[in-house]
């Protein structure tokens, strides 16, 4: 893949208030499961969104090897969730893959071309992930994603959008839950806006077979109160090697 293969639509980036959100016409947002856009992403979409962001979300998997709500229906449920969710935030639209939970980062090249697919769809001004180094959780799904939605926006020349958590809050999760949450020093953590949880929260509602009381994501939520971090990584210019930040 080489140049940005779209019908000629041109990304505008713009700072939203002086906060350092970028403004985009369109995001492109680039998930594993269902639920990583409500729990994870929901505070910086629904922000996107009230700022005039038309937001279009691609899922790579149905979610199917959660040990919550298990059952044969289980893919069903959760893609009638992702659309529940996906309302509740504003999102545009929605596109749901099903390739194999738990085993993205050995479907690379098919994640790639799914991503390109939904760039060309949607001709976003930029993509919004999990971060990179991690993918936040240390869930390979998530790392996964975001290696394939940087693979993609380097050759398309699109920016992303990396979510990321403070160390202080990873190293908390990480101790209360034997978790393997990335963190960041502040300085790594060029952006940091303020979000209003309530739809992000009625969103988490609607993944009523993910939302157990007392989980590591609720957890998360609580650490970060009404704040989230990010990173924007530009496209590489022409004479750059492509680094994942």
């Amino acid at each position: 893949m080489t140049g940005r293969a779209t019908s000629g639509h041109v990304p505008t980036t713009h700072d939203q208030g002086g906060t350092g959100l970028p403004t985009w016409d369109r995001a492109l947002v680039v998930v594993a499961h269902p639920d990583d856009e409500s729990f994870g992403l929901g505070g910086v979409i629904e922000s996107l969104v009230r700022a005039g962001t038309d937001v279009s979300v691609l899922c790579l998997t149905a979610g199917e090897a959660s040990s919550h709500g298990a059952g044969p229906d289980l893919k069903q449920v959760r893609a009638a969730e992702l659309d529940a969710a996906a309302r509740v935030l504003g999102v545009r639209s929605t596109v749901l893959r099903h390739h194999p939970d738990g085993g993205l980062s050995d479907h690379l090249p098919a994640l790639v071309t799914d991503v390109t697919t939904a760039v060309v769809q949607h001709e976003p001004d930029g993509l919004l992930v999990f971060g990179a180094g991690g993918g936040v959780t240390g869930h390979p799904d998530h790392e996964a994603a975001t290696t394939a939605a940087l693979t993609v926006a380097a050759d398309q020349g699109l920016p992303v959008l990396q979510w990321r958590l403070p160390d202080t809050v990873a190293h908390t999760l990480n101790d209360e839950f034997n978790a393997a949450f990335t963190g960041f020093a502040p300085e790594e953590l060029p952006i940091v806006i303020r979000v209003d949880r309530r739809r992000q929260r009625q969103a988490i509602a609607a993944h009523a077979s993910q939302a157990v009381p007392g989980s590591v994501l609720w957890r998360r939520l609580d650490l970060l109160g009404d704040l989230e971090y990010l990173h924007l990584t530009p496209p590489p210019t022409p004479d750059q090697p492509r680094i994942q930040e």
